[in-house]
C-alpha cells in the first residue's frame, strides 16, 4: 500500500479520528430509511473503503445495531455518525462522507435505495440512480427523477 494517498477524517468534536488508504471503493448517496435516520439528513452520503485499508488512529466509537448483521458507529461524545459495517459486505467499511478532511475530493458517483428517496427531495446531478442497492444491478435511470 505504500506510495497511495491516505484520507482521514473526524468526528465533529475531534474525538474519533480515523484514516484510510488509498481510493474508496464506491461513493453514493443513499436515500434509504435507516441510512437517512443515522444521519438525521434527507439523504446519507457514503464513501466506501476496504478494510484492510481502513483504521481509526484516536478514540473508539459507539457502536449500534441497527438490525441484524448491521452495525452503525457515532461518537460517543458529539454523536456525529461516523460509519456503517453490515456481515453481508465483511471487506468495507462505509464511512459518512461528511467526516472526511475534504469531503469535496471525493464526490459521490451514484443515488442507491431511489426507491425510498423522499418525495420532496431531489438532487440535481446526472449520477446513474439504483432502486435499491448498486451490486450486481443496473441503474433504473440518470438524474433527476422525471415526473
Amino acid at each position: 500500500m505504500s506510495g497511495q494517498a491516505v484520507t482521514s477524517g473526524r468526528c465533529l468534536c475531534g474525538d474519533i479520528r480515523y484514516e484510510y488508504v488509498g481510493a474508496p471503493d464506491r461513493l453514493f448517496h443513499c436515500h434509504c430509511d435507516s441510512c437517512r435516520r443515522h444521519g438525521s439528513s434527507a439523504v446519507a452520503t457514503f464513501a466506501c473503503v476496504f478494510r484492510d485499508a481502513f483504521r481509526f488512529t484516536q478514540g473508539t466509537p459507539g457502536i449500534y445495531e441497527s438490525s441484524p448483521g448491521v452495525r452503525r458507529s457515532f461518537c460517543p461524545r458529539c454523536g456525529s455518525p461516523i460509519a456503517y459495517e453490515a456481515d453481508r459486505i465483511p471487506n468495507e467499511v462505509h464511512l459518512y462522507h461528511g467526516t472526511l478532511a475534504d469531503p469535496g475530493l471525493v464526490p459521490p458517483t451514484a443515488h442507491v435505495h431511489v426507491a425510498e428517496q423522499l418525495a420532496w427531495f431531489e438532487v440535481l446531478d446526472e449520477l446513474p440512480r439504483y432502486s435499491e442497492g448498486m451490486r450486481g444491478a443496473s441503474p433504473i435511470g440518470h438524474g433527476p427523477r422525471r415526473t
